[in-house]
């Protein structure tokens, strides 16, 4: 039996990502912008079923799907002074119409808060009007400066979600957190992706933010890789934009705002995660082709395996599986190779004996196990083989992710977690801008957040900081990130 080898996975992650996103069809990386890629076919079918997914959360709660434009007028970034301070650095700017320069200089989208919220100050004018739960899913842009990787980091983000909501205060937006952070577990259940969940230091919320909660998974490398943001903004952009109701009592107040994002990261959480030295491997919930079929002809016999193969599709197809049959005139070996690489969930395999006994073979892709069951109870058997790989992915990755977080006392205890570049420290935190910032320079890693629910964040009773040997208040997580 095949075992299941991750050892380039983990011991070369970066070469074995960049080559698997080309050879398993996901993106082309050759296009002359650099960190912008095209979306392959095979890739973006993937891509679409996530975001299928979302779709349907975001109608289950109550959000309405718009489409902003892609360029946004410098007056209406400028509104927002600590907004455009966090992205003036990173934003493409449109000068020219043409051969003529314009007279108020336009900018591709970073992300659309300074697009949106001039519309919600015109939109909202009463109690009633709230909440306004909105969402889209658009190309965002940004000029990253550092070294671009396909899906993970781009200067064309280009499926961005975003969700923006308005509500008459602190307590329905604070409701409204923690409604995205059931949508976010629900969607990481559905990719079988363990994650942790920080509140960002200040220093590292988003420009114009109350506070940020970041949602973190744990790449083969040992590198945490966010997937998912949620932020409150409180009356931060609503006083800037002027987005004012009217109460019932007939007075004027401000709204609190929030907003919810994620992007292709989670696909290349899902590549990265669930793969191994093979390719890819697919929960069942995303595969384009849930079930590849090889028919195993052989001379001198009569049995029909293409005919055979074709009815199980049929009846797999019918029980709303989606199922390809691979005809194609090339040695079985080379056909369980490429559906490896691509990650397809189940592969059955039919030959003439199978014909005679009424049986299929079925092959695991995430532990390359195979099982003999009888062609009547072949629908049951691969609903039921789909259930068993996404409890192992999960379980598997959820081990994977529990290993690399460490708690310890002292930086030179998480120096030495440290030696080999991996994993998640937790170390006890006063809660200074200056000690975390120290911490995060000795350690040479991003200071992630302290644990949310910030119950979960309280240092333990008798704690000091490392650095100033103050009482600790908090655990904050540290870790080399993406």
């Amino acid at each position: 039996m095949e075992k299941v080898r991750r050892e380039k996975w983990s011991e070369n992650f970066s070469e074995w990502y960049n080559e698997l996103i080309e050879t398993a069809g996901i993106q082309d990386k050759r296009y002359p912008v650099k960190g912008m890629n095209i979306w392959l076919p095979y890739g973006l079918k993937i891509m679409r079923n996530i975001e299928k997914f979302i779709h349907s959360e975001m109608e289950r709660t109550g959000h309405e799907e718009v489409l902003f434009p892609a360029l946004i007028p410098e007056t209406e970034f400028q509104k927002e002074a600590e907004h455009i301070a966090g992205f003036e650095g990173e934003v493409f700017w449109v000068t020219h119409a043409g051969h003529d320069p314009l007279d108020v200089r336009l900018i591709l989208r970073p992300t659309s808060e300074t697009a949106m919220y001039s519309m919600f100050s015109l939109w909202i004018r009463s109690h009633a009007d709230l909440p306004l739960k909105i969402y889209q899913i658009v190309n965002v842009y940004r000029y990253e400066t550092k070294h671009t990787r396909p899906l993970i980091r781009v200067r064309e983000i280009s499926r961005f979600f975003e969700a923006h909501t308005a509500h008459d205060s602190y307590e329905d937006a604070e409701r409204q957190i923690r409604e995205d952070l059931e949508i976010f577990d629900r969607l990481a259940k559905f990719l079988a992706l363990p994650y942790i969940v920080s509140k960002r230091p200040e220093w590292d919320k988003f420009p114009g933010a109350y506070y940020s909660l970041g949602a973190e998974v744990m790449m083969p490398d040992g590198r945490t890789l966010q997937i998912g943001t949620m932020h409150n903004y409180r009356q931060n952009f609503a006083k800037a934009y002027n987005i004012q109701y009217e109460t019932e009592s007939g007075e004027h107040e401000y709204v609190h705002q929030t907003t919810f994002g994620m992007s292709e990261r989670l696909l290349a959480a899902v590549i990265g995660i669930h793969g191994d030295d093979s390719g890819m491997v697919l929960p069942p919930t995303i595969a384009p082709i849930q079930v590849v079929i090889i028919p195993i002809p052989m001379k001198e016999t009569d049995a029909d395996v293409f005919a055979y193969a074709r009815g199980i599709a049929e009846e797999l197809r019918n029980a709303g599986i989606r199922v390809q049959v691979d005809e194609r005139d090339i040695r079985p070996g080379r056909k369980y190779y490429d559906w490896e690489l691509k990650g397809v969930p189940v592969r059955i395999e039919v030959g003439p004996k199978d014909v005679e006994g009424k049986k299929a073979v079925i092959a695991r892709r995430d532990t390359l196990t195979k099982e003999v069951v009888e062609r009547a109870k072949i629908v049951e058997a691969v609903r039921r083989t789909f259930d068993d790989i996404m409890e192992n992915l999960y379980n598997r990755a959820r081990e994977f992710l529990e290993s690399h977080i460490k708690r310890v006392d002292t930086i030179e205890e998480a120096k030495a977690v440290f030696e080999d570049r991996r994993g998640i420290v937790e170390i006890p935190w006063c809660g200074s801008e200056e000690c975390g910032l120290k911490m995060e320079e000795e350690l040479d890693a991003k200071m992630l957040g302290i644990p949310y629910p910030e119950e979960n964040a309280r240092a333990p009773e008798g704690k000091k900081c490392p650095v100033c040997g103050g009482e600790a208040k908090f655990i904050a997580r540290f870790a080399r990130t993406y």
